[in-house]
């Protein structure tokens, strides 16, 4: 699994219990897992359709850094679903996983669109003009 994000726990991130708010963690995955696909399906018009199983494991608190880990499970007609594992960066502490996010491939209108991917590609490899 390649982290790709990593993200400032700050004072505005917190619950009442002076932990990473759930929600907080969850839209930073759902933001990072839609950019990955975006960069995947080379379509800015996706949209995240499924989260499954999400598994708290550990807290984050204020002024720790926690990097955000995507991996692509499988490649859809439409869809692409991904694994996302977040921990705590120092210490590689597991905080939270989802086992599966499903991003849709849209077209201009909304619809669901063929994207025509079946495995990882890397921009660095788009533009050296490697296939």
């Amino acid at each position: 699994m390649k982290f790709h994000t990593r993200k400032w726990v700050k004072p505005e991130d917190l619950n009442p219990n002076k932990t990473l708010f759930g929600g907080k963690l969850l839209a930073w995955i759902d933001e990072e897992a839609a950019l990955y696909s975006i960069i995947q399906l080379e379509n800015s018009h996706v949209v995240t359709k499924h989260m499954s199983e999400i598994n708290f494991m550990a807290s984050a608190r204020e002024g720790d850094i926690v990097e955000i880990g995507i991996e692509v499970l499988k490649f859809g007609k439409t869809s692409l679903i991904l694994h996302c594992e977040v921990r705590n960066k120092m210490t590689h502490e597991t905080i939270i996983t989802v086992d599966q996010i499903t991003m849709v491939n849209l077209d201009e209108d909304g619809k669901p669109k063929p994207h025509g991917k079946t495995e990882v590609e890397y921009v660095i490899d788009r533009l050296s003009g490697k296939d």
